[in-house]
């Protein structure tokens, strides 16, 4: 059996559905249920027996374009673990590019970025070639730019705190610098914080990195070894938007690709295109009156 939730266009929900089971006939797929859910208007909730995954997705990108969703294979219930990159998921910016603009070298390490985001390039050759063409900028310039260049995605606050607030454990996991991730980390009410470290020296950027690398690999054992921690059959949520976020996506019971690049989003079992971050609320069933963001 599968569960599919989705939020699209409520007024087309009854066509698509209904050209959806025509198709599903023709697959040895049948839809067995379908509503609306009560705990927010908005949300479809779907159960189907037969097929595979992949197929379902097919058959949700085909007639509920641009939607959010999460597909699983039991009942969705809130995560006791939830575990989340930052830039680009968290934030709305990636931190290397904005603090190469105070470097005048935002075109050529942006380029870069990119590509080990596509998953074009090994992301810690990619990391440590970005930080050396930063050798020698002012440690004021990060907190210039952690001040005046980054801002948290719309929904990321009321979603930690609504998790934590449900008995959730909130991890925040990053490719990036913990001078940026602490803070962050902070103003989204995230309990721990894992990234890597830039190397200073007398107030500058030496280009280099401090200690061990975060990179695909840490994030997946992160995730792991923090559900580990929690017990057995916990249920688990990570949040991402690029191919370093991909082992992460794929070992969590709900792997959440937010405004993701194509291999990430293929790689989940649940995408956000649609809303904000609240968005993963009401697919998990959290009725708004118990969201918080205190």
């Amino acid at each position: 059996m599968f569960i599919a939730r989705l939020i699209a266009d409520p007024d087309s929900y009854s066509a698509s559905v209904d050209a959806m089971r025509a198709t599903l006939s023709e697959l040895a797929m049948r839809l067995t249920h379908a509503e609306t859910l009560s705990t927010d208007d908005g949300v479809l909730h779907l159960e189907l027996s037969g097929g595979d995954a992949v197929t379902l997705r097919r058959l949700l990108d085909r007639y509920f374009p641009g939607s959010d969703a999460i597909v699983a294979e039991r009942e969705i219930r809130v995560p006791q673990l939830f575990v989340s990159d930052m830039d680009s998921t968290m934030i709305g910016q990636e931190c290397i590019d904005e603090l190469a603009d105070f470097a005048g070298l935002k075109p050529q390490i942006a380029v870069i970025t990119e590509r080990a985001m596509q998953g074009e390039l090994d992301f810690e050759s990619a990391l440590r070639e970005r930080v050396m063409l930063l050798r020698d900028l002012s440690e004021d310039a990060i907190r210039q730019c952690l001040k005046t260049r980054i801002e948290p995605m719309p929904g990321g606050r009321t979603l930690v705190e609504s998790l934590k607030a449900l008995g959730c454990r909130t991890v925040l996991v990053t490719g990036g610098f913990h001078h940026f991730a602490d803070p962050v980390a902070e103003q989204l009410g995230f309990e721990r914080v894992v990234g890597n470290r830039l190397e200073v020296a007398n107030g500058r950027m030496t280009g280099g990195l401090v200690g061990a690398i975060t990179d695909s690999g840490v994030k997946k054992a992160v995730l792991l070894d923090e559900a580990r921690e929690l017990g057995a059959d916990v249920v688990t949520m990570a949040t991402g938007d690029g191919a370093n976020d991909i082992p992460m996506l794929e070992a969590a019971t709900y792997g959440i690709a937010y405004r993701a690049k194509p291999k990430a989003r293929a790689a989940a079992n649940g995408w956000v295109e649609r809303g904000d971050l609240t968005s993963i609320l009401r697919l998990l069933g959290v009725p708004q009156a118990k969201w918080t963001a205190n």
